[in-house]
């Protein structure tokens, strides 16, 4: 008979294999039923929308008054060229990535192929380093500077002119890093139940950024989104300052670790160590419990076995007002006994 739980499991298992450079793919796992599109939809739209990336949004070059025109000695007419140039995905080196905008400054003397690889300097990388980009004529010059600038998604070149100087072509920037994210689900066994899910990430990436950064930001923009309703909520004021006594969380971590129905040697040992609660053993950090003495692996995976029946995880970080009302109530609970 299952127990009767009073919150989701929290998934604890997390696999990583890497398929191709820029390439990865994440098991993440084990979820309760219904959990893994709540969580894996929105992480993919934000992979997709808003991971930041570098990308060209104009350049200047010299001898050229429009997009339409050409460059004496270049093969290429100035349109292609630019198309050329937008394709190519830089990569900013470290010291330049706390810099929004900034811009470099090339001129090269022909005869030559002028190629991605010859755009990279001190400043950024260019990784598609065998992107044709334009022939340059014997005794002919191309002179040009490029604005590098850091963003989100697509911005049209319509909305780049208004924020460049009247000497540089707007250019249509493609910021997002991210080449692909795509989910999967798998059914999993957890405890007997076969409807627990596995979330199957993958993720790729033009190598301006690891894929695990990208999927790590993404994670990071969800929490901060949601953090306006924390701030909010953590305004409602309880009727007395502090969760009451009978909140349900309370009841459960107020409750005597008896209820856990362990067995000796860890009953024993929770016993010795003057542990009577179950919110004490919630507050405890991982090694903090696998710390308390004479307790071995198997009690401790007993007990942290017992605490997800409950709906706690070990070494899991309870709301603030919550842990701090649990503690209050303990402090006063144990001086009484």
């Amino acid at each position: 008979m299952k127990s009767i739980k009073i919150r989701p499991y929290i998934p604890e298992k997390l696999e990583i294999e890497e398929l191709a450079p820029n390439h990865i793919r994440l098991h993440a796992y084990p979820f309760e039923p219904g959990y893994g599109i709540t969580i894996a939809h929105p992480v993919r739209r934000l992979l997709l929308s808003s991971s930041v990336g570098y990308a060209p949004i104009g350049i200047k070059i010299e001898g050229v008054r429009h997009e339409f025109d050409t460059v004496r000695g270049v093969a290429e007419d100035v349109a292609p060229f630019i198309v050329n140039i937008k394709n190519l995905n830089f990569k900013v080196n470290e010291d330049m990535q706390q810099q929004e905008k900034f811009e470099l400054h090339y001129e090269f003397h022909g005869p030559m192929e002028l190629r991605g690889e010859h755009l990279s300097n001190e400043s950024i990388n260019v990784l598609d380093t065998d992107s044709h980009l334009a022939n340059i004529n014997s005794d002919a010059k191309l002179k040009f500077s490029l604005l590098i600038q850091k963003g989100l998604g697509y911005v049209a070149s319509e909305v780049i002119r208004e924020e460049i100087s009247s000497d540089y072509i707007p250019l249509d920037a493609f910021f997002n890093p991210v080449r692909q994210a795509k989910y999967d689900f798998d059914s999993i066994l957890h405890e007997g139940d076969t409807n627990f899910e596995k979330i199957i990430f993958e993720v790729e990436t033009n190598g301006q950024i690891e894929p695990m950064d990208a999927f790590k930001d993404a994670v990071a923009i969800m929490h901060s989104q949601m953090s306006v309703f924390g701030a909010e909520l953590s305004d409602v004021p309880t009727s007395n300052g502090r969760l009451s006594d009978d909140s349900p969380e309370l009841k459960v971590l107020l409750s005597s670790v008896e209820i856990l129905n362990l067995e000796h040697r860890p009953s024993n040992c929770l016993q010795k160590s003057n542990i009577k609660y179950i919110g004490e053993l919630v507050l405890m950090s991982e090694s903090d419990l696998k710390n308390i003495k004479n307790l071995g692996k198997r009690s401790f995976d007993e007990i942290a076995a017992k605490l997800n029946e409950v709906g706690y995880a070990v070494g899991a970080d309870l709301p603030h007002e919550l842990a701090t009302t649990l503690n209050k109530r303990l402090a006063k609970l144990k001086g009484q006994n």
